[in-house]
C-alpha cells in the first residue's frame, strides 16, 4: 500500500469513528464508491481498533480491558473511562503528585489514530484550548505525552448534565431557558472573536453543573479562520471527510461548503429551537442520516409556536408566537447571509425579548411598537387606559345631559305654545261675553229690540274673528275689557 493510499484510509478511519452506528454502513459506502477494497481497509482498522468486538458499536471496552485506567501519565492517575470521540479517548483523571488534589479530564490520542493530519488537528485542538479562558469554556490545564508517544492533553473536569437535560430536569421556564442559552452564546462569541468557528455544538458538548454555570466542551473539529494556524487543519479538510453531527450540522457544512461563524449561529438555532419546544426542527432525529441531511437542506422547520400548538401545548405555543419564532427561524434560515450576522446579534435579540423590547429580525411597525411599550410599561399603559376611559365617560355623560336638556328646552317650548293657545281661547270667550253684554245692554240699546239669535249671531262673529289672531298677538276684545280678577281667565305662564 502505498502512501498516499494510507493517508486515504487512515483520514477515512477517523471520520469513521465519530459516526453514529445506523449510519455508518451507508456513509462509508458513499466515501469509497467502488472501491470495496478501501473499504474493507477502513473496517479492518475499526475491527482492530474495538479489539474484535461489533465493529458498529460505540461502546467504549470495560474498564478491566482499557490499558490506560490505573495507569499514571505525568502527575495524574487515570480513574477511569468518561468517553470517546472521533480522535480521542476522554477520562477521569486525579492529580496525584502531591502539590494538591484536583479532579481533571484527560484526552488520549486513540491508538492508531497518530497520522500525520491528526496529530496536527490533535495538537490544533490544543492550542485553541490555551487560547480561549472563558469561565463558560472548559479550559486547558496541562499536557503532555504517553509512554506510546500519544498526546494527551487534560482538561477542566465538568461534571454535569447536558443542556437540555439540565433545562428538563429542573424544569425551567422559557425565561430561564434563555438566559441560560445566552451564557452560551457568550462563550461562542469568545470564540469567534479568537478566531475559532466551533463547528459542533450541540447539548452533549455544552454541560451545566450542579452550580447551574453551563461550560461549552469539545473543540475536536473547531476550525481556525486565523490563515496562519488555520493551514494546520487544512490537511483535513482537503480529503473531503470533514466531521460534523448530522442533526446539528448547517446547510454549508452538509454540502461541504465554506464554513463561517454562521455554522454556529445555525446550530446554536437548532439548540434554541430543542430548549423551546423539547423537539428537534426537523422531527424525528432517529431518520437516517440521508434523510436528515435532506430536510436540513431542502425543508423548511416548522415554526416553533406551531410544533408546541399542533402537540398540544397551547399556553406554551402563546409563549412562543411572534418574537421568540421570529428569532428562531432567522438563525435557522437556509442562506448563512439571511441569518444573525454573529452570535452576539442573536443572543442581543433574546436579551431584548426577555426585556419587552422590540427585537432586531422583525418588523418594526408602529403598532408592534406601541405593543411592546404597553407591555413593558403595564402600570403607565393602565393608568394612561383609565385616564382615556374617564375622558370618554366623561364625554358621554356631558353629551347626555346636553340632550336631555335639549329634550327639557323642546317640551318646554312645546307647553308654552299649549298654554298661549288656551290663552288665546280664553281671550275669545272673554271678547263674546263682553260684546255680548254691550249688545245687550238697555242703555246701549238705541230703542232698537235686540232679539236672542242677533245676540248668537254677533257673538258668533266676533268669535270667528277673534278665532284669526295669531298666538301672541293681543286680540281686539282685550282693548275692551281685561280678565284681570278673574283668574279662571288669566294668561298663564309659560314654563321656564
Amino acid at each position: 500500500m502505498d502512501a498516499t493510499r494510507w493517508q486515504r484510509v487512515r483520514a477515512l478511519f477517523g471520520a469513521a469513528l465519530e459516526r453514529a452506528p445506523e449510519e455508518l454502513s451507508v456513509w462509508l459506502a458513499a466515501e469509497c464508491g467502488e472501491d470495496s477494497a478501501l473499504r474493507e481497509e477502513v473496517l479492518s482498522l475499526l475491527a482492530a481498533y474495538r479489539e474484535g468486538g461489533d465493529l458498529l458499536s460505540e461502546q467504549p471496552p470495560p474498564p478491566a480491558l482499557d490499558p490506560l485506567v490505573g495507569q499514571r501519565l505525568g502527575p495524574y492517575e487515570v480513574l477511569q473511562r468518561l468517553g470517546d470521540g472521533g480522535m480521542g479517548v476522554v477520562y477521569l483523571a486525579v492529580r496525584v503528585d502531591g502539590q494538591f488534589k484536583k479532579r481533571v479530564a484527560l484526552k488520549v490520542l486513540k491508538p492508531g489514530m497518530d497520522s500525520e493530519e491528526i496529530l496536527r488537528r490533535f495538537r490544533t485542538e490544543r492550542q485553541i484550548l490555551a487560547a480561549l479562558e472563558h469561565p463558560n469554556i472548559a479550559r486547558l490545564l496541562d499536557g503532555g505525552t504517553t509512554d506510546r508517544r500519544l498526546p494527551y492533553f487534560v482538561m477542566e473536569y465538568v461534571e454535569g448534565s447536558p443542556i437540555t437535560g439540565y433545562c428538563d430536569e429542573e424544569n425551567l421556564s422559557i425565561p430561564e431557558r434563555l438566559r441560560l442559552f445566552r451564557t452560551i452564546c457568550s462563550a461562542v462569541q469568545f470564540a469567534h472573536q479568537s478566531l475559532v468557528v466551533h463547528r459542533d455544538l450541540k447539548p452533549g458538548n455544552i454541560l451545566v453543573g450542579t452550580d447551574g454555570s453551563p461550560k461549552l466542551l469539545d473543540f475536536g473539529i473547531a476550525k481556525l479562520l486565523n490563515a496562519d494556524l488555520n493551514s494546520q487543519t487544512m490537511a483535513w479538510t482537503a480529503i473531503g471527510t470533514q466531521p460534523f453531527t448530522p442533526d446539528y450540522a448547517s446547510p454549508e457544512q452538509v454540502r461541504g461548503g465554506h464554513i463561517t461563524t454562521a455554522s454556529d449561529v445555525y446550530s446554536l438555532g437548532v439548540l434554541l429551537y430543542e430548549l423551546l419546544t423539547g423537539h428537534h426542527p426537523y422531527g424525528d432525529q432517529s431518520c437516517t442520516t440521508a434523510e436528515m441531511m435532506h430536510r436540513i437542506t431542502e425543508v423548511e422547520p416548522e415554526r416553533p409556536s406551531n410544533r408546541a400548538q399542533r402537540l398540544g401545548g397551547r399556553r406554551l405555543a402563546r409563549q412562543l408566537a411572534g418574537d421568540l419564532d421570529t428569532i428562531v427561524m432567522t438563525a435557522l434560515r437556509k442562506e448563512p447571509h439571511h441569518r444573525y450576522s454573529s452570535v452576539e446579534q442573536l443572543s442581543e435579540d433574546v436579551r431584548r425579548f426577555l426585556e419587552g423590547l422590540p427585537v432586531q429580525a422583525r418588523k418594526a411597525t408602529f403598532t408592534y411598537r406601541l405593543r411592546k411599550l404597553a407591555l413593558r410599561h403595564r402600570l403607565g399603559a393602565a393608568v394612561a387606559a383609565t385616564a382615556v376611559l374617564a375622558v370618554m365617560l366623561f364625554g358621554a355623560g356631558l353629551a347626555g345631559l346636553a340632550l336631555r336638556l335639549a329634550r327639557e328646552r323642546s317640551r318646554a317650548e312645546q307647553e308654552r305654545a299649549r298654554a298661549e293657545q288656551e290663552w288665546a281661547r280664553a281671550e275669545q270667550v272673554t271678547g263674546f261675553l263682553t260684546d255680548l253684554f254691550e249688545v245687550s245692554d238697555p242703555s246701549r240699546a238705541t230703542g232698537e229690540t235686540v232679539s236672542a239669535r242677533s245676540l248668537l249671531d254677533a257673538g258668533s262673529r266676533k268669535i270667528e274673528t277673534a278665532g284669526r289672531v295669531r298666538p301672541g298677538e293681543t286680540p281686539a276684545s282685550a282693548r275692551h275689557g281685561s280678565p284681570q280678577g278673574r283668574p279662571e281667565l288669566q294668561r298663564p305662564r309659560a314654563p321656564p
